[in-house]
């Protein structure tokens, strides 16, 4: 992979020696975004990944010192199931993130009581009507490439990159994992952001990273739609 210094203007990498210090330059990284936010606006937003690597990070955030009240917070994707089942994501965020200090943060959640995935995206996107720009968008990677639940083998890949709707959020499904069904926001609803950032550790994604890096066919990766675009600027956070 280029080394950061040849890296293209408005991609910078934020490498760190150790999960806990990336955790720390993250949970720093979006504090100074939310403060700039609510410094500029009434309110701040932002959209988080689930899963496993940004817990230490959300154990960080949620104790910042920010007006909380004042923030918005939602999901960048969410799996078809109810809010307190193991795979949920909102879970996660309500044991990890909205907790502390940022137990007063607004929440937005993606899942809502429908009667299938089609119908609660709607309902979804109609939740985040309200939101304009979001002030960062922290996205994850998986090792297929994909991002949010816009996965490489998903029917639904084009519209949720195409933007062939307008809507915020999308129901896609996933061929390789259960729960099959998930709402995720579009690519054009993450790159729509203010600040956007890309979170990952270990070897083997760091090495993905470089291939991605390599071309810009979304389709393969995914994860190519944070890259593609350059109104603002991408960043990425990484440890082995």
């Amino acid at each position: 992979m280029a080394s950061p210094a040849a890296a293209p203007t408005h991609l910078f990498f934020h490498p760190e020696a150790s999960p806990q210090a990336l955790d720390r330059e993250l949970a720093n990284w979006v504090t100074q975004r939310l403060q700039a936010g609510l410094n500029a606006r009434s309110t701040a937003s932002l959209a988080v990944s689930g899963g496993r690597t940004p817990i230490g990070f959300f154990a960080l955030l949620h104790d910042a010192d920010l007006d909380w009240s004042r923030i918005v917070i939602t999901l960048v994707d969410e799996r078809w199931v109810a809010p307190d089942h193991a795979d949920s994501n909102e879970r996660l965020l309500r044991e990890h993130l909205l907790k502390g200090r940022a137990a007063a943060a607004q929440f937005v959640p993606l899942k809502f009581a429908a009667a299938d995935p089609v119908a609660g995206a709607q309902l979804a996107s109609r939740a985040l009507a309200g939101i304009g720009e979001f002030d960062a968008v922290i996205l994850g990677m998986g090792e297929d490439g994909h991002t949010a639940s816009l996965f490489p083998d998903s029917p639904q890949l084009a519209a949720g990159l195409m933007d062939a709707t307008g809507a915020a959020c999308l129901a896609t499904e996933n061929a390789t994992k259960a729960p099959r069904w998930r709402i995720t926001l579009t690519a054009a609803r993450i790159v729509r952001a203010r600040a956007l950032a890309l979170h990952i550790t270990g070897a083997q994604k760091w090495a993905l990273l470089g291939e991605i890096l390599s071309g810009s066919n979304a389709y393969r990766f995914p994860i190519r739609i944070l890259f593609n675009q350059t109104e603002v600027d991408r960043h990425v956070f990484w440890c082995r």
